[in-house]
């Protein structure tokens, strides 16, 4: 049956083009991700790495385009800076708020001003990465006093994250699904094989085959989390007589997005305290024993844990409310014709959406919150961290593109074979 499926896929002539696109644009963003920056002290930056674990830990936060010191460096970090800042404008500044209201014309413009703010940040953001990895390998990775040498790495790997974000564009209108979940996706499915074949080469079977049981477990519960909404009736004027449909409000509509966020600034203070760890002075060192103790992703404590729980939920809640502005889902209502039963129009039923989507989505903030800080509380209880075959911080992503890319498949299909009876 999944022959004959896949064979129908590939059967469909705009299907069959789009996977292809996808996989050559992944094998792309591959090759970047394993070409150095000239000049850069790759085989120094390995050494450092096997010696440093917070060190190793940083490069897979960066997807691993760190153990290269890759082109791609920053990723499409810079972006997401600069979408972030300007959604917080668009509070502040009447003007860009009005733009972020329209439909198509106002998301173009916003669209560009993202990308144009991208340009500068990555530029600044590249000089930062570069001097602090450099600090917490001692200096050994670039000569920092060479200055054309600097500006050279930053120039570079600023285009890097540019032309990158023209692949994630190129792939998101070309192929099927979010560029930028599919590029995550293909990264942490990657790193799937070593892991399959490193428990196997020891000998560990049943160790092999609980995980892969617990992980499917877990695939199960994030597939029923992801896909669980609260339906909302509402009422429209069809024929002449009312017809009842339902607006379905996703009880997890953030994602991956917060767990990333808020990784990258629980885990600051341990890059700090790395950095501090080379610096003299009594002070240092003492913030570099009390971060290193407090902050540590091999040793976390409980402080740790209830911060990163904290920041998940704080960052749930801030991706909600810039991306599901209730006040325009509820004009987008009425404009429609359509009303929800027993509230009035307007400011009542986005005033309903948003008591709705805040009960509903502290439920799926905490759910998510437990999903990322669930190892470290086993590691605190049982004295060791036990992982899946993919770490479940990553299941949530892959679950929830590989579900994306399912939807589109299936209505490609279904257009497809409508468009033979025409």
């Amino acid at each position: 049956m999944i022959l004959n499926h896949m064979k129908s896929i590939f059967g469909t002539e705009s299907l069959r083009k789009k996977i292809i696109a996808v996989l050559l644009l992944v094998l792309a963003y591959k090759f970047l991700s394993v070409i150095p920056v000239p000049g850069v002290n790759t085989e120094g930056l390995k050494a450092v790495m096997e010696q440093q674990s917070g060190l190793a830990f940083f490069s897979a936060l960066m997807w691993g385009w760190l153990e290269h010191f890759s082109i791609i460096l920053m990723g499409l970090s810079p972006y997401i800076n600069a979408m972030i800042i300007i959604q917080l404008l668009g509070v502040i500044i009447p003007k860009v708020g009005d733009l972020q209201k329209e439909w198509e014309q106002g998301q173009k413009t916003i669209n560009k001003w993202t990308r144009w703010l991208t340009l500068p940040l990555a530029f600044v953001q590249s000089y930062g990465m570069i001097i602090l990895l450099n600090s917490l390998a001692g200096g050994t990775i670039i000569d920092t006093s060479d200055t054309s040498l600097v500006l050279m790495s930053m120039l570079i790997v600023t285009a890097g994250t540019v032309f990158l974000l023209w692949l994630w564009e190129v792939m998101t209108e070309y192929g099927i699904g979010n560029g930028i979940s599919i590029i995550i996706t293909a990264w942490v499915l990657s790193g799937v094989p070593n892991v399959i074949m490193g428990h196997l080469n020891a000998g560990a079977y049943a160790l092999f085959a609980g995980l892969l049981i617990a992980t499917l477990v877990i695939i199960y519960i994030i597939i029923k989390f992801t896909e669980w909404n609260r339906r909302l009736p509402v009422i429209y004027s069809r024929t002449g007589r009312d017809e009842k449909s339902y607006f379905p409000i996703r009880v997890n509509q953030a994602g991956m997005v917060p767990i990333i966020f808020a990784v990258s600034i629980v885990t600051f203070p341990s890059i700090l305290g790395q950095i501090l760890s080379t610096q003299n002075g009594e002070i240092a060192k003492k913030l570099w024993e009390y971060m290193m103790s407090h902050f540590s992703m091999q040793n976390p404590s409980w402080i740790f844990i209830a911060i990163y729980f904290v920041l998940v939920v704080w960052f749930s809640f801030f991706y909600v409310s810039i991306t599901f502005n209730t006040d325009n889902v509820a004009e987008s209502i009425q404009k429609r014709g359509w009303y929800i039963p027993w509230i009035r129009p307007g400011n009542d039923t986005s005033d309903y959406l948003t008591k709705v989507s805040s009960r509903l989505n502290l439920f799926g903030w905490s759910f998510l919150a437990l999903i990322a800080v669930l190892p470290y509380i086993m590691w605190k209880v049982m004295g060791q961290t036990i992982d899946f075959i993919i770490s479940w911080a990553w299941l949530i992503i892959i679950v929830s593109v590989i579900l994306d890319i399912i939807r589109k498949v299936d209505s490609e299909m279904k257009m497809y074979d409508y468009s033979k009876y025409k």
